[in-house]
């Protein structure tokens, strides 16, 4: 599953090459490099995730749990993912460093924090600490 999903971003980006690269060179550069992996196996945890929580909803333990042991084999090739209080002295320092104040600024306190996070911390939880931090701040 992991293997097709790589396939399938190698081809996306073949696409878009083949409009401004030449042919014979588009096999080459459109090979995924190890960031591009990471966020795609990033990718595929979190239709994992979304899974899980839908199954439970719906009450469908047994194919919760098939998505749970697929989700903990993504894990073991993502990078060490970042704790909350990691997550939290980021995002504070970045509230500090830019001057943000109030949920208005969540877009630019997130632009800056993703690049430092990608593939190390869930996005959507860098979201819910940041929005935390505003309020605060």
């Amino acid at each position: 599953m992991l293997n097709a999903a790589v396939i399938n971003k190698e081809k996306e980006k073949r696409v878009k090459l083949s409009k401004t690269e030449k042919t014979e060179k588009l096999e080459e550069l459109s090979k995924l490099n190890d960031e591009e992996i990471i966020e795609v196996i990033s990718s595929e945890a979190k239709k994992r995730k979304d899974s899980i929580e839908q199954y439970e909803k719906a009450n469908r333990i047994d194919l919760a749990q098939k998505e749970k042991k697929e989700l903990e084999i993504l894990k073991e090739y993502l990078p060490e993912q970042m704790n909350e209080d990691e997550i939290r002295r980021l995002a504070k320092e970045a509230v500090k460093k830019l001057g943000a104040s109030g949920q208005k600024d969540t877009g630019k306190v997130m632009a800056a924090l993703m690049p430092q996070l990608k593939g190390k911390a869930d996005g959507g939880l860098v979201n819910k600490i940041v929005q935390e931090e505003l309020k605060e701040g």
